[in-house]
């Protein structure tokens, strides 16, 4: 008799896992993978123009790249202070005090991260105890609900009007005795929405009412266009101190994968985040610290071109879109469109594979950015060169003809 096969050691080890998983849940199991690096992945696979993930196509300024090699050739490439590069943080502070008009003590109030990913799941788990609630308005970012899972608290989707404003008497029903923490994110990926000072106000009031923690991801605050201002919740009366103001060098600077951004809060919530970031990260990359320095030296005039130049990505995109049937609005800030895709009468994540298989354009599908619902939109980026975004429009003028 011929003897039985061993079994493979890999299949034997994904059995037991699977096993393990059917009877000892994992918070993992709450959520998926990014739907946005999927699309890049699919985009690459297809040779799609990805107008998916909210990286830049374009380099990042000149002095920034000097400034960072530099510091490599200078060795500053061991650890950096856990907290990060003094000069960074007092740098920081200073463009804080300046443009957010909030005051942070540098040695005790800011902790620089890898990136805002880190500083919002340093903040939640610092903040946060399991079985809390954390109000995440909807849509949002996808990070946000993965987040509140994985710091065991339990999320309180609340939508936004169609108009993506705050829908006061649907706030107000969010928050009950168990609100820990409400995330904000402005201006907002992916709707473009800012929020105004007036509707900031009335969810401060909330917070202070409720003795709830904002937390808010503030990191397209320079991309805002037609006189839209940039207004900090932490800024306004009664925040400073109940607010975690999360900030990053990515999207200003072009610089995504530099993976620096910082976390503002009074002390007594900066003591817990530090805690948090030491074991996720023990600090952002020490070289590209230091450059960062030499970002928050640049004049005010860069601010005004990059805000300028998005301003004319925008128009090239919301042209073509149009032009292609998509039914959408100009953003108030950041860079994205959030489109109405109902007419093309598919769902979301089918029209998004169909434009990168047959168009050749990356999107990402709406329901990326909500609990339930969101079939009837895709989401696209113009933080691209001009020469790409043409590409893509002329691509999706074939939708046309379909």
């Amino acid at each position: 008799m011929k003897p039985a096969a061993p079994i493979p050691v890999q299949s034997a080890k994904t059995h037991c896992s699977e096993r393990f998983f059917s009877t000892h849940p994992s918070r993992a199991d709450n959520f998926t993978e990014s739907v946005i690096r999927e699309m890049t992945r699919l985009s690459l696979q297809y040779n799609a123009v990805n107008l998916a993930q909210g990286f830049p196509d374009f380099p990042c300024p000149t002095e920034l790249k000097i400034a960072a090699c530099d510091a490599v050739r200078d060795d500053f490439n061991q650890y950096a202070i856990t907290w990060g590069e003094k000069g960074l943080r007092e740098a920081v502070a200073g463009k804080v005090e300046k443009y957010n008009n909030m005051i942070f003590h540098p040695e005790t109030e800011i902790t620089v991260t890898c990136g805002s990913t880190e500083a919002m799941m340093a903040s939640m788990l610092a903040v946060i105890r399991p079985g809390d609630e954390v109000v995440v308005p909807e849509p949002f970012y996808e990070n946000y609900g993965p987040d509140t899972y994985i710091s065991g608290a339990v999320p309180r989707f609340v939508p936004l009007a169609d108009d993506f404003s705050i829908n006061e008497e649907a706030w107000k029903s969010a928050f009950c005795r168990k609100t820990r923490a409400v995330i904000l994110n402005t201006p907002n990926n992916p709707t473009g929405k800012v929020f105004s000072k007036k509707e900031l106000a009335f969810v401060a009031e909330l917070c202070i009412d409720n003795d709830v923690i904002a937390i808010t991801d503030e990191i397209y605050e320079h991309i805002l266009y037609d006189g839209n201002l940039h207004i900090s919740v932490g800024s306004l009366d009664g925040m400073q101190d109940r607010t975690i103001t999360i900030g990053s060098f990515s999207k200003t600077y072009s610089v995504t994968g530099w993976r620096v951004g910082y976390a503002l809060a009074d002390c007594v919530i900066t003591e817990r985040i530090r805690k948090i970031h030491d074991f996720l990260t023990v600090g952002a990359p020490a070289p590209l610290q230091h450059a960062c320095i030499t970002a928050l030296m640049l004049p005010d005039s860069y601010y005004q071109n990059l805000a300028g130049e998005y301003d004319r990505k925008r128009k090239i995109l919301f042209e073509g879109l149009k032009k292609a049937g998509f039914r959408c609005q100009l953003p108030e800030g950041a860079y994205y469109i959030f489109t109405d895709i109902s007419e093309f009468g598919m769902t979301d994540t089918d029209f998004a594979r169909f434009l990168i298989e047959k168009i050749g354009v990356a999107a990402v599908p709406g329901s990326s950015f909500y609990h339930h619902g969101g079939q009837s939109r895709l989401r696209f980026t113009f933080s691209k060169k001009d020469d790409t975004l043409h590409e893509a429009c002329q691509r999706l003028e074939k939708l046309n003809h379909v």
